[in-house]
């Protein structure tokens, strides 16, 4: 029990930063491509106040991570006009990479500190007593266990959004490439995407079906891998 809760109050943070600098970034790259919306209405902040969504910043993914389903949430949306854009187009295109774009570096930067802090002989423990890094001896090492799970939470953030369902960033690349017409019609899916999202993972524990980790976790487990080895590097280098 002491365990899960040291480990949500690790989560829950990672969570809460990549989440914020995800939609930072969006707006961010967006006022630098002629949409100043996010600015005037002061979403250009890392306040996470001004981001977090109640349901789906904390009560979603923290329950998610007490259930074992795959931990995942969302923010307030920071507003895009894309016709405020110098190229509606293209830019929206710009501005929905740059969500996933933040969150994998802030993974780089974690496995950095992560490679700095680990002692000779850490391992990463996912048993009954829960998951967590651990010195030699088994001791919970909490400053390394967040910055393994921010890596994660990152990489997870990231790729997540990059898959080509509305309204994820991904959609927004996918519709940008279609030609007009198409485009129009993808477009108009972005409303329910959430929606039929939440259906799958619902449909997924009745079923007993893991449709999301069957997508996510090859190329989650290669970007990990990825991350990993340079925070190996880095203690090689460094520690």
């Amino acid at each position: 029990m002491t365990d899960t809760i040291a480990f949500i109050l690790v989560l829950v943070p990672a969570l809460v930063i990549a989440i914020v600098f995800h939609e930072v970034a969006h707006g961010y790259v967006a006022r630098l491509l002629g949409d100043p919306t996010a600015s005037e209405r002061g979403r250009l902040t890392l306040n996470p106040i001004a981001h977090v969504d109640p349901v789906g910043t904390l009560l979603v993914p923290g329950a998610l991570a007490l259930f074992g389903g795959p931990v995942f949430g969302w923010a307030k949306p920071v507003p895009v006009n894309k016709w405020r854009l110098n190229n509606p187009r293209f830019g929206m295109m710009a501005v929905a990479a740059a969500g996933p774009a933040s969150n994998f570096v802030l993974a780089a930067i974690g496995a950095v500190l992560y490679g700095l802090v680990l002692p000779d002989g850490a391992v990463f423990r996912a048993d009954g007593s829960g998951a967590l890094v651990a010195n030699a001896a088994g001791e919970p090492l909490w400053l390394g266990t967040g910055l393994y799970f921010f890596i994660l939470v990152n990489l997870f953030l990231g790729i997540f959004n990059l898959l080509p369902i509305p309204p994820f960033d991904g959609s927004h690349i996918v519709g940008g490439l279609l030609p007009g017409r198409m485009r129009a019609g993808w477009e108009k899916l972005q409303g329910i995407g959430m929606a039929l999202v939440l259906v799958l993972v619902a449909a997924s524990w009745v079923f007993g079906t893991d449709w999301l980790g069957g997508i996510l976790e090859p190329p989650m487990n290669f970007a990990m891998g990825i991350y990993l080895s340079l925070a190996g590097a880095v203690h090689a280098a460094f520690a």
